[in-house]
């Protein structure tokens, strides 16, 4: 039977309360391109069971454009990668100036965790540059020493749910699923953890909070009060019995 050793974090919505800023940012870029388009709060819940931000834009647009023909393609994704751009500007701005905080119980138990012997691991299928933007104005500078993994959309091309960032996050790490538990806030983060066989826990956001989570570990209000000794308990739970979820 394993023993944990490695507790893997999704970073949007589970690190971080990112998803409103990145709500604004959008609305932000397309109003800079001219666009008509608003995202609101509940148009953006339903675009989030799309992952990734150049995906979301695109499956918008050909909603909005059904009628678009092939030999439009390449100026669609043109536009789709200079919105992408202005929106990554727009959002690290944001978080420059100060508008995002980790969610509760998140920087204690990314502090408490090595000198527990737990390895820390990131696996996200958002851009390296939302990443750093986040986690540098939140951990500082070295934050990226933290990790014994970084796995992102540069490297895990597909998306969440398929699980290729976790299966890439598990091989770097040199360990087996059963040795380890991934922290996500989505469905789609939900299916990606468990088709890399591991027990996940989830603490949701105001955008997510409708998901369907059959199959977590837990599912909890946020990390706060969690320490790496209530997290073995649970993890050698899982292995030695049917997988819960609590309210």
């Amino acid at each position: 039977m394993s023993r944990l050793q490695a507790l893997i974090f999704d970073v949007d919505g589970t690190l971080a309360d990112t998803e409103e800023l990145h709500r604004q940012a959008f609305n932000e870029a397309f109003a800079q391109e001219g666009l008509d388009w608003c995202w609101s709060p509940a148009l953006y819940t339903e675009l989030l069971s799309i992952s990734g931000g150049k995906e979301r834009i695109r499956a918008f647009w050909l909603k909005m454009q059904p009628g678009l023909r092939a030999l439009d393609a390449l100026a669609l994704e043109s536009s789709i990668a200079r919105l992408h751009e202005l929106k990554t500007a727009a959002y690290e701005r944001r978080i420059q100036q100060g508008a995002l905080q980790l969610r509760p119980g998140v920087q204690a138990l990314i502090e408490a965790a090595p000198a527990a012997g737990l390895r820390l691991a990131i696996a996200t299928t958002t851009s390296p540059v939302n990443i750093a933007a986040l986690l540098r104005q939140t951990l500082g500078p070295d934050w990226h020493l933290r990790f014994a993994v970084i796995e992102d959309a540069s490297s895990a091309p597909l998306k969440k749910p398929h699980p290729q960032v976790y299966r890439q996050t598990l091989a770097r790490l040199g360990l087996p699923a059963s040795a380890c538990l991934a922290f996500e806030d989505s469905v789609n983060g939900l299916r990606a953890a468990r088709g890399a066989g591991l027990a996940t826990l989830i603490t949701p956001t105001a955008f997510t909070a409708r998901h369907d989570f059959s199959g977590a570990l837990r599912v909890l209000a946020s990390l706060e009060g969690l320490t790496p000794a209530l997290l073995r308990d649970w993890h050698h739970a899982s292995l030695t019995c049917c997988t819960t979820t609590a309210p």
